[in-house]
């Protein structure tokens, strides 16, 4: 208590003294202000803050975590800062870039992207640079006291980021491998003289900007949904009735798809706008037509500023409206054909080149009706690079770091991979066992905490390992449970629990839902609601009764039954699928795993399989992606 109160003492002395001398600027530092809230506290702001601060030589030291003790010599310390006297943070005279991590892991930043951190240590330990990373997260690899040539254990802020440079004075900074929180630094370190290794701030701004983005796709022709920027209600709803309900909103400059939601009228635009506007203050609110009965694609490529590779394209299992770091992805594509892989590949080449990228780059397109339409351009490393590099054997986040410093993909022999006889399948694992009151359906804003990788010669058994290892085991017999909505009564659902009859299933279904199944032709018993007395869904899962949810929420939010369902399945270990395309993949996986028994390769052997029987080396023409489709085709499904 007794030093809250000395902190809180120190501030109002920042706040209320005449002049800030250099004594109480020493002061205030010391007692752990940042240059921000002392600009704050003087109604100043923190440029003015630093450059006083720096002309009085206050600045910080750095100090040595000694990673051995005492007991040896620390070959490979790492470092805090304070403000004391001595520094012991010794600048060496090899040529030096900083990379700057993700920071804190939390949903839609985790460790995917200290993956890619990693690897770009590699990187540029393999072109002979001094790799120096920033990152304040203990749980990290990145952190790890070997990993790095020096490790500053310093929070992703302007001033700290800056304090280390102005002792380091590196060549450049990484700002791509760590996600979006680095990439937000990018134009004020370039303003303090820091150049940006890699796709350039211009670059890194363009792909942000939703009005310079769409001019860049209009200049190059590509489809992108209808859309719209606002600050203000009124601008929201002009911009939605422009575009015609439903909508997705989001704030700009987010990762994780935080605040997405998909609004359906005007009062769900100015609820949303009421709670949105807080999360990103300074930037506006886009607005795009959603595309309903999507399939999502993601690709991952590698750019040298002349020359693109495909890293990697994959399809997601979920159609558009889930978020991608969600969404079930299957690498190659399982459901596309050569006019479309080739638009796919075109459009990268195209986007790359365009934002003058280096480095990786991840796109994200929908295609509806055979259209291919741009979602959003993200030039830096994503949450699926760790996913391709294992998938494909190429290390994609080493090979950015060393482009990033002046190799091109010519000087690297980087020009295709074999596409081997293997399906990849990234499956994403969700926290809801352990907050079983949370909402379980799927949407816009990310919710998985993890993901995990199915890998084999088939789709199916890949979708089976994917899922066992995110927990959920399927069952190769028993009851299946249905219960979509209205807009799910298609034969798309008939299809589906056909084929889980012909598989040897029972079926029960809710009321409605068994009255249209009922009505084409397809045998089930009617159950209870969870909200419709004893022995309903409820009861029949706790009794262990069905094995197998199929479970579609309705409308814009999940109705009281539809969370009741979805709790008791997390509860009772029952796999709950609440989406139609992966209840089909489940089919499809479930009849394989009949006929087949799982096997276990090493990565390493996989990747040794494809450069021994991979087909097409390279994605460029229409005749390499109508090779890729047709070798597909041969195997996959």
């Amino acid at each position: 208590m007794w030093n809250i109160r000395t902190i809180l003492g120190v501030e109002k002395e920042i706040a209320t003294a005449t002049t800030l001398d250099r004594d109480l600027l020493w002061k205030s530092k010391r007692y752990g202000f940042s240059d921000r809230q002392i600009a704050f506290l003087r109604k100043s702001d923190e440029k003015k803050v630093r450059a006083d601060r720096i002309a009085q030589h206050i600045l910080p030291v750095f100090k040595t975590v000694d990673t051995c003790g005492a007991e040896f010599k620390a070959e490979t310390p790492y470092y805090y800062s304070t403000y004391e006297i001595e520094n012991e943070s010794v600048r060496t005279d090899r040529k030096k870039v900083i990379i700057l991590g993700g920071g804190p892991n939390r949903i839609g930043q985790g460790i995917e992207f200290d993956y890619c951190c990693v690897h770009g240590v590699m990187g540029l330990g393999e072109e002979g640079y001094e790799a120096i990373m920033i990152n304040c997260n203990p749980e990290t690899v990145s952190t790890d006291y070997d990993t790095t040539d020096k490790l500053y254990f310093e929070p992703l802020t302007l001033e700290d980021v800056l304090n280390i440079c102005d002792l380091e004075k590196p060549v450049g900074v990484i700002v791509s491998f760590g996600g979006q929180t680095p990439l937000k630094l990018a134009k004020a370190l370039e303003a303090n003289g820091y150049g940006i290794m890699g796709t350039s701030t211009e670059g890194i701004d363009l792909a942000e900007d939703r009005k310079r983005f769409g001019a860049l796709l209009d200049e190059l022709k590509i489809a992108c949904p209808a859309y719209g920027t606002a600050s203000t209600v009124d601008d929201a709803l002009a911009a939605a009735h422009r575009i015609g309900y439903p909508v997705l909103v989001r704030p700009s400059y987010v990762l994780g798809g935080r605040a997405m939601e998909i609004c359906y009228s005007d009062e769900g635009l100015r609820e949303y706008m009421g709670r949105a506007v807080n999360v990103s203050p300074n930037h506006p609110i886009l607005i795009d037509s959603f595309l309903e009965d999507a399939f999502e694609f993601d690709v991952d490529a590698l750019c040298d500023g002349k020359d693109v590779f495909i890293g990697g394209i994959m399809q997601h299992i979920e159609e558009a409206g889930i978020h991608s770091g969600d969404s079930t992805c299957v690498l190659p594509p399982y459901a596309v054909n050569a006019e479309q892989l080739h638009t796919l590949v075109t459009y990268t080449r195209q986007l790359a080149l365009g934002l003058h990228a280096v480095g990786i780059v991840n796109i994200q397109y929908a295609m509806q009706k055979g259209v291919v339409y741009v979602l959003e351009v993200n030039p830096r490393a994503s949450r699926t690079t760790p996913f391709v590099s294992k998938a494909t054997g190429i290390p994609l986040a080493k090979i950015a770091a060393k482009l990033k410093v002046g190799r091109t993909l010519a000087d690297l022999g980087v020009h295709g991979y074999p596409w081997a006889k293997q399906v990849s399948i990234k499956e994403s694992v969700f926290p809801f066992p352990k907050f079983p009151q949370a909402r379980h359906f799927l949407g816009p804003e990310m919710r998985s905490t993890g993901e995990v990788m199915g890998i084999s010669d088939s789709f199916g058994v890949s979708f089976a390992k994917a899922s066992t290892a995110a927990g959920t085991n399927l069952p190769i017999a028993g009851t299946l449970f249905v219960s979509v909505n209205d807009n799910d009564k298609q034969m798309r659902t008939i299809n589906i629990v056909r084929a889980f009859l012909r598989l040897g299933f029972n079926v029960i279904a809710t009321e409605g839902t068994s009255a249209f199944l009922t009505k084409n032709g397809i045998r089930n018993r009617p159950v209870l609601k969870a909200s419709e007395g004893t022995l309903n869904i409820i009861d029949v899962i706790k009794n262990g009764w069905v094995q197998l949810i199929i479970n579609t929420p309705l409308g814009q939010v999940s109705r009281q039954d539809e969370h009741a369902i979805g709790r008791t399945a997390y509860e009772y270990k029952v796999p709950f699928l609440t989406t139609l395309s992966a209840a089909a993949s489940a089919a499809k996986s479930i009849e394989q795993l009949k006929t087949r028994k799982l096997g276990v390769l090493s990565i390493q052997e996989y990747h040794e399989l494809a450069r021994q029987g991979g087909a097409a080396a390279r994605l460029e023409t229409l005749e390499d992606c109508t090779r890729l489709v047709e070798y597909i085709k041969s195997f996959q499904l």
